[in-house]
């Protein structure tokens, strides 16, 4: 009889999700027991009492769909962390129901929930990366499509590993249609045909602009049609207000980590090229509003003299500014200055600007005014509805490879889709540039 490999990835990975329960279990345990002299005394060990816990985190992450749909990783994480989430929250309701809570230790509970929110998207990130590296625990899939649309979904699934799929040719178990270039009827052709085919068909729309994974979809029963809700997320008052309170947070958590960096960059540059530490520049804020924006002085000061005979010998970097605005070798960066804007670190003093109001941590980018004759009207009415940030999406999404114009469309797309689960993956792929220096010049 043969065996479907979907069950035995299913097995493996739920596995895996057992002995981190197990895991984290231990992990809990021995910091609850260190906390002894702290809190009252712990020396009870006794798991049984506890596995139903664990089925309960293994159901709701089956109704995540963890174990059979192939999600991207932060999409995956998304999923995970909202799960032990809900568990976390009903099994505090549950025993305040059955009113044995004080059997249980809550600090021993906090602890073993906080290790699973870490533990969890670990362990799927390295049991997958280990099994899609066989070939067989693959899907197959076909991509139907035309032009740039269809070249960037294929290059996605080569590279993106952790979704564990393959474009193959003839029956596949997967298909996506990108909706772009097709007519209507030509779609509907499509996709009734590939529904006739294969079990699962995902669409693209042809609206590239909007995160339709945000959107409410309202059924029209009587019109045998339904409708997506769309709205400019981040111009949301209340989303403003979560935004502003969550990054507050932030940077009240950071605000050490940023003065310790402080001290030892105005040393570096003090002693690199002597002179001024933090230059400040005027940029354009929310509502079109100038303010000066702080960053750390990158360049020699007579980068002027410096510039000017630099293009004479290389004309070609005046092209490229016009495509990129940004020289390829700018002969005004100095050695540590260099060093600052391949890890972004010149752009920490902005950590200011945010105290002050004029920026956000994360944010569309704050452009210059001779700058802003480049923006289309369209887009600059959006991007100056919100405040600019010291990070953002086409910071880790590129960075210095992508044209101006591809920037701006990131701006908006940002300001559009907005979600607070948005913020935290380019928070955290912000620290993966800074220590790998991805993409910087």
């Amino acid at each position: 009889m043969k065996i479907n490999k979907s069950y035995i990835l299913f097995l493996l990975l739920l596995f895996v999700d057992i002995l981190v329960l197990i895991f984290a279990y231990e992990i809990a345990y021995k910091i609850r027991v260190s906390l002894s002299g702290i809190l009252p005394l712990f020396k009870e060990y006794n798991f049984q009492r506890y596995i139903w816990i664990g089925v309960l985190i293994i159901t709701l992450l089956l109704y995540e769909g963890i174990y059979f749909e192939r999600f991207d990783f932060w999409r995956e994480t998304k999923q995970i962390l909202k799960a032990v989430f809900f568990a976390f929250v009903a099994v505090f309701m549950i025993l305040a129901l059955v009113k044995i809570s004080y059997d249980f230790s809550r600090v021993f509970l906090t602890i073993y929930f906080l290790a699973l929110m870490v533990l969890l998207p670990l362990s799927k990130r390295i049991i997958k990366r280990i099994l899609f590296s066989i070939d067989a625990f693959k899907v197959g899939c076909e991509v139907v499509g035309q032009d740039a649309s269809r070249e960037a979904f294929l290059e996605e699934i080569a590279h993106n590993w952790y979704l564990g799929l393959k474009v193959v040719d003839g029956k596949t178990d997967v298909v996506f249609i990108i909706s772009n270039g097709f007519s209507p009827q030509e779609l509907n052709a499509i996709i009734e045909q590939k529904l006739l085919e294969t079990k699962s068909v995902y669409i693209v729309p042809y609206l590239y602009r909007f995160d339709f994974s945000h959107t409410k979809n309202v059924d029209f029963f009587n019109l045998r049609a339904s409708a997506f809700h769309l709205q400019n997320r981040l111009l949301s008052k209340k989303n403003i207000v979560i935004k502003e309170l969550s990054e507050k947070t932030v940077g009240f958590l950071i605000a050490p980590i940023v003065l310790i960096a402080h001290f030892f960059i105005y040393l570096a540059i003090k002693i690199d090229s002597g002179g001024k530490v933090i230059y400040k520049q005027k940029r354009i804020g929310k509502d079109g509003r100038l303010f000066s924006c702080y960053k750390y002085r990158t360049m020699y000061e007579e980068q002027d003299k410096l510039l000017g005979e630099y293009l004479l010998k290389n004309p070609d970097e005046i092209a490229y500014y016009e495509e990129y605005h940004k020289y390829k070798n700018d002969p005004r960066v100095t050695k540590v200055g260099d060093f600052l804007r391949k890890t972004s670190l010149d752009e920490l003093p902005q950590f200011f600007n945010v105290l002050r109001g004029d920026m956000s941590l994360i944010g569309p980018r704050p452009y210059m005014p001779q700058e802003e004759d480049a923006i289309h009207k369209e887009h600059k009415e959006i991007i100056i509805m919100v405040k600019p940030g010291i990070t953002g999406l086409w910071q880790v999404s590129g960075r210095n490879n992508l044209t101006f114009s591809q920037r701006i469309e990131m701006d908006v797309w940002y300001i559009q889709n907005w979600s607070l689960w948005m913020d935290f993956v380019i928070f955290m792929k912000t620290i993966k540039v800074v220590l790998s220096k991805a993409g910087a010049r």
